[in-house]
């Protein structure tokens, strides 16, 4: 993310780069595109300040896990990211 334009989550919310689909299983299999499942893990990007009273426990370079339909994607500056509140997010690996 550009510095000039970047986008700052509120409160307790956290902007994610998932992680790119698998392209082989573990036994060399090529997997179509129509059959790739959405990536559960990804890298943060910004984090929020968090609640009142709850800092946000995740950093920016963070490697996540999170879970399968948590956050809202959206285009920023030509990629491909999500937004998710910390609560979705399962760990730091």
């Amino acid at each position: 993310m550009a510095n000039n334009n970047q986008v700052k989550p509120l409160h307790d919310r956290v902007i994610v780069k998932p992680a790119p689909a698998e392209d082989k299983t573990a036994g060399g299999i090529i997997i179509p595109d129509t059959a790739k499942e959405k990536p559960q893990r990804g890298i943060v990007l910004a984090a929020g300040p968090g609640k009142k009273d709850e800092p946000v426990t995740v950093k920016q370079g963070d490697r996540i896990l999170y879970g399968k339909y948590a956050g809202t994607e959206f285009q920023f500056e030509g990629e491909q990211v999500l937004i998710m509140r910390e609560s979705d997010i399962l760990a730091i690996v």
